[in-house]
């Protein structure tokens, strides 16, 4: 795929949602922080759910330590693995209070030094809490990277890399968020929507090719 097609379909997405965000509920970058922690292998809707209760009760490390193990888990119970989740989030706690005066860090070694929190994971927090540059590949963008031919590659590492050298500099902050959001709806794992698709024109899918020849 060329650059003038790379950015037409970015143009495409900003005329379709000028400011796209994360569907993950939050009100501070601590909570955004729980939230991503806990969405993995995990939908944003699940996560949401268990959320509007337990922030309310518990938004602070100070306050989530309070809680302890037990009654912690019980707020997350309906988000898998919620076991090691909760232990990774307690010790990210303690973390935080002991390293950072209880505030989330905003550069990637600090962010992946805490517990739970790989290298998806700080992407996500620099890109929507500190707006960093930033793209974090989850199965929804390497599926639509790969699919596409906007950035292909076997790991997700390799597509991160390729697409914050092929996406226009212009659109790279909200590109993480756009391609989410079509994987999310529209080129879904199984049967992808590209009767509707929005850059089915310029999608490199061998299927989409195969269909527009007919």
């Amino acid at each position: 795929m060329n650059q003038k097609t790379r950015q037409i379909i970015f143009e495409r997405f900003e005329k379709q949602n000028p400011n796209p965000t994360t569907e993950l509920v939050y009100t501070s970058h601590f909570e955004l922080l729980i939230a991503v922690i806990l969405s993995a292998q995990a939908t944003d809707v699940s996560v949401n759910k268990a959320t509007q209760h337990l922030f309310p009760v518990a938004n602070t490390p100070e306050k989530i330590l309070a809680l302890g193990q037990e009654k912690f888990s019980a707020y997350i119970k309906s988000i898998g693995l919620y076991h090691s989740k909760a232990r990774n989030i307690l010790k990210t706690c303690e973390m935080l209070l002991a390293k950072h005066d209880g505030q989330v860090p905003n550069t990637r070694e600090e962010l992946e030094a805490l517990p739970g929190v790989g290298r998806k994971t700080a992407n996500v927090v620099l890109n929507t809490a500190f707006g960093h540059a930033t793209m974090a590949v989850d199965t929804h963008i390497f599926r639509v990277a790969n699919r596409t031919g906007l950035a292909r590659g076997k790991t997700p590492l390799t597509v991160e890399q390729a697409l914050i050298k092929n996406v226009p500099e212009a659109y790279q902050l909200k590109a993480h968020h756009w391609l989410i959001l079509h994987g999310r709806y529209t080129c879904v794992a199984r049967k992808p929507k590209c009767p509707t698709c929005l850059i089915r024109d310029l999608c490199e899918s061998p299927d989409t090719m195969k269909e527009a020849l007919r």
